[in-house]
Order: C-alpha cells, then sequence, then structure tokens
C-alpha cells in the first residue's frame, strides 16, 4: 500500500536534512498515515482506510459521506 491519504491525497515530501556544517542531504518527509475503520451509515457497511491526520479532522468537520465523495471526484479515491 502507497503512502498516500485517501482522503486529501497527500504524501511524502522530498527535501533535505541539514547538518550543523550546513551540508545536505536528501531526505523524505512521510505523512502522517493511520489505517482506519469506520462505518459508513449511508451504505450499512465498515470501511477501512489509510487517512492522514489532517484527513481525520476533515471527516470530523465534514462528515464521512462528504469526505469520501470530495475525494472521490478529485480522484484520491477510486474504489468508491
Amino acid at each position: 500500500m502507497s503512502k498516500i491519504c485517501q482522503i486529501t491525497g497527500k504524501k511524502a515530501m522530498v527535501g533535505n536534512h541539514v547538518s550543523h556544517s550546513k551540508k545536505r542531504t536528501k531526505r523524505k518527509f512521510n505523512v502522517n498515515l493511520f489505517t482506519k475503520r469506520l462505518f459508513w451509515v449511508e451504505q450499512d457497511c465498515w470501511i477501512t482506510l489509510s487517512i492522514s491526520a489532517a484527513g481525520l479532522r476533515t471527516i470530523n468537520k465534514n462528515g464521512l459521506d462528504a469526505a469520501l465523495k470530495a475525494a472521490s471526484e478529485k480522484g484520491y479515491l477510486t474504489t468508491f
């Protein structure tokens, strides 16, 4: 499973480690992902999503159905 949020579409970014001597080496900034099992009331079923902390906040604010609809319209979620 790739490290991409299924609600917000966030994925890993690339940056630099900067040492004390200002030497730069490549590094990765990974997303804060969780595998959550949520109950979808409208479909009366359980779904498992790989979502970030920001995605959890989006679901809490807008509701699961609205968040899934927005994610599928933007192309982040292809199975629903």
